[in-house]
């Protein structure tokens, strides 16, 4: 058993042998245990967690252990974190999968209770799952996210360093969760390239904020939003710019806005697919997200190829 370092003050790896990996680190002064799941009981345990993070009411919505404890025996990852009383309070699942004859992980889930959220241990589970794919010989992993969920996008460009290059219209169609109910589920795909000096960098300051550089700042907004009553609202876009450097708008909140504001909700995925389809479609790249918390915004930067 050997030690890799992640991160000098929270994170101890230990890899034993490959890819079996047991993370312990402090979450806001709470002692939080990541490890390899490979029980049927705990794959169980995972289908709870499915039904009780996203709010599934259709068995057919969950991923089944069976199917869980076959892929784990085949090349998948599956980890679970563990609080201090033996409970666990989140998991992360990829798959093996295949990508221009290159091997990949394709990371089908992260949840993690509502108690356990906004202490970092959605993104320590990914550093796990990195080690987990490094171990496997595996330098990319990818996998889907809501564009319009900006602390998933902050954890995503921020933290971890991804990029994304396709944005995919209502992927996962209906289904019983209360976060897909009234609004496609259009996905970006988040491409994790593990061993690039980028996502290094991003994992070696995940603690510490992103600043934006001057040209950043000074990119033009394709889609400036209006502040109106509780909720910001898509501003028209413009789909004609030739900059280099992009920044498109979203709002904070979106979970919440599904709920209370569902025509509201359609008209932000309706305007940005606009968006993201365009430029995407023309070559940009989305390589950077931006979180402004006071004023309830975040905006993706897109760069020209």
């Amino acid at each position: 058993m050997f030690p890799v370092e992640c991160d000098s003050q929270k994170t101890r790896v230990y890899v034993s042998p490959p890819p079996f990996l047991l993370f312990v680190f402090l979450v806001r002064r709470a002692s939080m245990l990541i490890r390899p799941l490979t029980t049927l009981e705990e794959c169980r345990k995972v289908a709870e967690l499915e039904r009780h993070v996203w709010g599934y009411t259709d068995a057919e919505d969950v991923v089944p252990p069976p199917v869980l404890i076959v892929s784990i025996k085949r090349g998948g990852i599956l980890l679970g974190a563990f609080d201090d009383a033996g409970e666990m309070k989140g998991f992360v699942y990829s798959m093996p999968g295949v990508k221009a004859g290159r091997l990949t992980q394709w990371s089908h889930m992260l949840g993690v209770t509502a108690e356990a959220r906004d202490r970092g241990l959605g993104a320590r589970l990914k550093l796990a799952q990195r080690e987990a794919a490094l171990a496997m010989g595996v330098d990319l992993i990818e996998w889907t996210y809501d564009p319009l969920q900006a602390m998933n996008a902050h954890l995503n460009f921020a933290k971890l360093g991804v990029v994304v290059e396709d944005y995919e219209e209502n992927v996962y169609g209906e289904s019983s969760s209360v976060l897909h109910r009234g609004t496609p589920t259009d996905r970006f795909v988040a491409e994790w390239h593990i061993t690039l000096p980028h996502v290094e960098r991003r994992i070696a300051a995940i603690d510490r904020p992103v600043m934006r550089d001057r040209s950043v700042s000074d990119a033009p907004v394709v889609n400036a939003s209006l502040e109106r009553d509780e909720w910001l609202r898509p501003g028209t876009p413009r789909l004609d710019h030739g900059d280099r450097r992009l920044l498109v708008e979203i709002p904070v909140g979106f979970t919440e806005m599904q709920a209370s504001e569902p025509d509201l909700a359609l008209d932000w995925r309706l305007a940005t697919r606009a968006i993201f389809q365009t430029y995407l479609g023309r070559g940009y790249k989305v390589v950077d997200f931006f979180l402004a918390r006071a004023s309830r915004r975040g905006q993706y930067l897109l760069a020209a190829p």
